[in-house]
Formats: C-alpha cells, structure tokens, sequence
C-alpha cells in the first residue's frame, strides 16, 4: 500500500498558517492522521472550514474537523490535559462529539501541571520590560524540570495510576515553590504574580488535578513508542504538523526569545527513522507573504504602520506575548531558517490576500549593520545570517540577537503582481513555491507545484 508523509515546518516566528495548511493537506490527500511533533499546548492552528466552522487548534490535530482523521501526540509534544478538555468541549460545541476517540498520546509525552505553569508566569511577570514572550503555559518550565528532574516529571503514561500522580505532584510542587521562594527574595509585590502564587497553598488543588487527570487518560488511548510503527505499516497518508516557527528554535532561534522546543524536522526525522519508515516524504517550509512575530524579540524588518494596516483578527494582544508585529518579507531570515532546517522538497506562502490590501510591496533583501558595527554575524553583502558553528553555545547565539536587533532592514520595492512576486521568492530562496494560500478556507488553496 502506498505510504506518504508530508512534513509542515514553519520557517519564520510563527502564526504562518500551519491549522490551515494541515486542514487543505487532509482533504486533498486524504490523510487519515496527524501527527504532532513539537511544541505543545501554545500552538494557535487557526483553521475555517467551507462551511463557516472556525476553531484555534491548540493540542488536536488541525484536520479534526474532517470525520475519522486521527490525531497522535508523540513524546516530543508537552501535553497539557486541563487545556485539552477545555479544547475538546469547544469541540463538541461545534458537533465534534468523538474528538478524544481519535487521539492517541505516547507515554513518554511531559506533562505540564498548574504548578509548572505558575512558576513560569511568576518568572516572566518579573522580567518586567525584558519579557521574553512566553505564552504563560508553564511549557519551558515543564522542560527544565525534565532535564533536571529526569522519571520524577509527570509524564503522559503516569496519569493512569492515582498514586504516581499525586507523588510526582506533590514533589514538583515543592520544588517550584522552593524556587520560587528564592527568586522572589529580589522581586518587589505584584498582585499577578500573588494570584500566582496562591495555587501552591490551596489545599483543594492537588484531589482536584489528579481527578481531571485521570478523566483525561480515561478518555483518550495511551500508547507506546512502536505505535507509529505498526500505524505505518498500514499505509496512507501522514501530516506531521509542527509547531511554532524555526526561527523559535531552542538551539538555532535568537536567544532568550525562543523555544524549550526543537522546530526543525529534527523531531519528525526521528519519529520516522525509529518507526522504519519506507514510504515517500514531501518537507514543505512555511512562510507568510510578509514576516510577523507575536511577542518581545527580534524582528529585522518590523514597520508599525504595517502591523497598523494588517490587524490580526486571530491573534489578539494578550498579558504575555502582547502586540502581534508586522514588516515586510525578511529574506535574510528566512535564508537562515532554511539552512538550519535542512533539505525541504518546497515552500508554502501564505496570507497572500492581506499583502494584496497593501499600498506597495517591498521585500528585505540584506541587512545594514548597526553604527560601527562588525560583521561578524553576516557575510560580506549583508544578505545571509551566518550558522553559528555550535548552536548550544546560547552566548553565541545571545550575541547574535544582540546584533540583529541593531540592523537595519534594505528595503525593496516590488511589483504589485503576485505571481512575479512568487518567481522572485523562489530566486531569492533557492526552493519552488509548492503551495500557496490567499484566504482561511481549503478552497482558497492552491497548487502552483504538485508533489510527487
């Protein structure tokens, strides 16, 4: 039986349209499940179907409005089970009555608990001016604690046995609380972080997490790695639907203003390899017409008139990313997302109706480096990012962001015609533009390159 996996990365800082294209990919392939295989519970997969449903994909699949389509959470996802029962009645609101039927979750995925989550919005509440964009879920927390805690996390496989939960909670629960106690010594009162605060003494918490955990594994299928291995094998057609965006990533991103997260293909790589895949593989990048960023951080070619003329209707200024930014496509960016995500078959552009709204089109080409300034993080021609020659050196990379946000943005101005528009991306990018999107819905896709 045929075997196919199309693999979605977004190359920019997110928000490119991941739900939309994950949601087109099923109904014009007939893929019959999703895979996640990063991020977790922060994911905003913004999806309208033909007929007017509209739904922001958080932790299921982003093809779930689609009968049958199955959605598996692999151990590379963060899982937040409080978030995803909410998620699943907004579902069963629009008629999805068997969402949780068609979920299967690894056990080796983490799981966030309210303690975790606290801690990381206290954390980034005292950072005051110097927030770092956190969605406030308590996902980095969730990953520092598994690197330094190891088996006492709680993980997805726990949640069956009401003992190892309550053990493994209470244990981080004292864990954060002692941190916290530390970190608050140097942190002057603020009522948002008390509020906070209060979850680490109240007494009904803890019966009451453990029994919502519980009810969740109760409604969903836990499973063990060779899962995906054996749903391989019986053919079709796979979409591993990625989170974030590259340049987000915990090693590669721009430090501090990244992902605990990997938002290459790394993850899905592996995914594949364990699991013996022998089918075809098709790797699209993502990337919207023009660059955004929702939260603090760099951004090169940010313009305020622009994020003026293009509002986001789906993603509102919130207490932890705040203002969602705007500018023109950042080819040197994008170029560096490229070169550290590896080999893709083509690209996804999307968003190509909000460009059209524009009074004129300009493109970033290279960068002008601050007063001064050496090149060291640029080639010659200001038009490519140079690879850090080990992304685990986070001072490097600190250094990095440090320069970017120096830079200035060339600018170009371009034809008003989307599909020269299109061919000089391609040029610029060194891909073909497989895909691209000018609205929300499936049928405002279209194929300009058909996969193999």
């Amino acid at each position: 039986m045929n075997k196919k996996a199309i693999l979605i990365a977004d190359l920019g800082y997110g928000d490119a349209g991941k739900g939309s294209i994950v949601d087109f990919l099923a109904r014009d392939g007939g893929a019959h499940t999703v895979i996640r295989y990063n991020g977790g519970a922060q994911a905003a997969h913004n999806v309208i179907t033909p007929d007017g449903k509209h739904h922001t994909f958080a932790q299921f699949g982003s093809a779930t409005f689609l009968p049958n389509v199955r959605t598996h959470l692999s151990r590379f996802m963060i899982v937040h089970p409080l978030a995803m029962l909410a998620e699943e009645r907004d579902l069963q609101s629009m008629g999805i009555t068997d969402a949780f039927e068609r979920v299967t979750v690894e056990r080796g995925a983490l799981i966030i608990t309210p303690f975790q989550q606290a801690a990381n919005r206290i954390k980034e509440i005292a950072r005051g001016d110097g927030m770092h964009g956190s969605c406030g879920l308590g996902i980095g927390e969730t990953m520092s604690d598994w690197l330094s805690y190891g088996d006492e996390v709680l993980l997805a496989g726990d949640l069956t046995d009401r003992s190892t939960i309550i053990h493994k909670l209470r244990f981080l629960r004292e864990q954060k609380l002692a941190q916290l106690q530390t970190f608050l010594t140097t942190f002057p009162a603020n009522p948002r972080a008390q509020e906070e605060l209060k979850i680490f003494s109240d007494p009904g918490l803890l019966p009451a997490v453990v029994d919502t955990y519980r009810h969740w594994a109760d409604q969903i299928r836990l499973v063990d790695r060779d899962y995906l291995r054996q749903t391989f094998n019986g053919g079709g057609a796979f979409i591993f639907e990625g989170a974030q965006g590259v340049l987000l990533d915990e090693w590669w991103g721009f430090f501090p203003y990244n992902s605990w997260s990997t938002l290459t293909f790394k993850n899905a790589d592996t995914l594949l390899h364990e699991s013996q895949w022998e089918g075809e593989t098709c790797r699209l990048g993502l990337t919207r017409a023009y660059m955004t960023r929702h939260g603090a951080g760099t951004m090169v070619t940010e313009d305020e008139q622009m994020s003026i003329r293009l509002p986001e209707p789906h993603n509102p200024n919130n207490p932890w990313q705040h203002a969602f930014r705007v500018g023109p496509l950042d080819l040197p960016a994008l170029r560096y997302a490229l070169n550290v995500t590896g080999n893709i078959d083509g690209l996804v552009v999307t968003h190509l109706d909000r460009l059209l709204t524009l009074p004129e089109w300009q493109i970033c080409d290279a960068y002008l480096p601050g007063k001064d300034e050496k090149r060291t993080f640029l080639d010659d021609g200001g038009g490519n990012i140079r690879i850090p020659t080990d992304p685990t050196n986070l001072a490097e990379q600190e250094q990095l962001t440090h320069f970017l946000q120096r830079c200035k943005p060339l600018l170009e101005t371009v034809d008003k015609d989307a599909n020269k528009f299109l061919n000089l991306m391609e040029e610029k990018l060194g891909h073909p533009v497989m895909l691209t999107s000018a609205g929300m819905t499936a049928n405002e896709k279209d194929w300009r390159v058909m996969p193999h």
